[in-house]
């Protein structure tokens, strides 16, 4: 049996004020959510895990994803989620929906069927078919930042990976955009550029979406990985890529292993890791 072990990120701290109670609100926030979310990972898969912390991250408002999601330059907020199963394959993910608490658990609900990956007005069509009421995430101080042109520069997300007692491992990342982007702009979080799992090791990305789409980088680390690279090693070289061109990513990582692994081309990235026994939180 595989001991179970998580890692979760909060995006960065530069997507909120920067002062002393907000990072420390953060980490704590983290601390809770990991813990919660490993004690339903000692009961559950992988699958299920990652999507249950990735809500528990869209349901505080000091994260970029659900409640406390960017608002776009029209006044509305549009999301993305996705899920990859590292055992099926399959991945699933809603892009720029709207009015719903959680797109986790939207994606989540894709997962049965052939057509996985919806956006716009048809994911939240079939939000509502699924039974997913009407809610809107805007909070006071994001519609305070948008009103007054105020807001941070877009550089947040949330995502947790999982590797379960089976050995199985899952990636879910969610965001809710980087705020006054274009209507219709498309984030790299619900697709393998910042969301992917396979057999031998899962990554979620947090960043500017352009710069991750353009490195490929949670597939880039993935494939290296399989092919035999050495987590670390796959990391360096994706980051490498990155930063030809300036990039601004985090990224984290479990291996089927056991192996974990973060790093951010720019500081810095929130994050926690457990295994039940160590605790590790930045």
């Amino acid at each position: 049996m595989v001991q179970p072990k998580l890692i979760i990120h909060g995006g960065f701290f530069s997507e909120s004020n920067t002062d002393a109670a907000t990072k420390l609100a953060k980490q704590e926030s983290m601390k809770r959510i990991v813990s919660l979310a490993h004690a339903f990972l000692l009961k559950h898969s992988a699958l299920d895990t990652v999507v249950y912390a990735c809500e528990l991250l869209e349901n505080d408002p000091l994260f970029n994803a659900g409640t406390g999601s960017q608002i776009q330059s029209d006044g509305s907020v549009r999301m993305s989620a996705s899920i990859m199963d590292g055992v099926t394959r399959k991945f699933s993910g809603v892009i720029n929906i709207q009015d719903v608490k959680n797109p986790i658990r939207v994606a989540e609900q894709l997962m049965a069927y052939d057509d996985r990956v919806l956006g716009g007005e048809g994911a939240t069509a079939f939000a509502r078919n699924q039974g997913f009421e009407h809610f809107d995430v805007r909070i006071p101080q994001r519609i305070k930042e948008w009103e007054i042109k105020a807001a941070s520069q877009g550089k947040g997300t949330v995502g947790c990976v999982a590797l379960d007692a089976a050995g199985k491992l899952a990636a879910a990342t969610s965001t809710g955009g980087k705020g006054f982007e274009m209507v219709g702009r498309i984030s790299d979080s619900a697709t393998v550029a910042g969301n992917f799992a396979n057999a031998h090791v899962g990554i979620s990305c947090t960043g500017v979406g352009e710069d991750i789409v353009s490195a490929s980088l949670a597939a880039a680390i993935g494939i290296r990985v399989t092919d035999g690279m050495p987590l670390d090693q796959a990391y360096k070289r994706s980051f490498a890529e990155l930063a030809a061109y300036d990039g601004f990513a985090g990224a984290i990582a479990l291996t089927a292993g056991g192996e974990w692994y973060h790093l951010d081309s720019h500081p810095s990235m929130v994050y926690a890791f457990t295994d039940g026994i160590f605790l590790d939180i930045f």
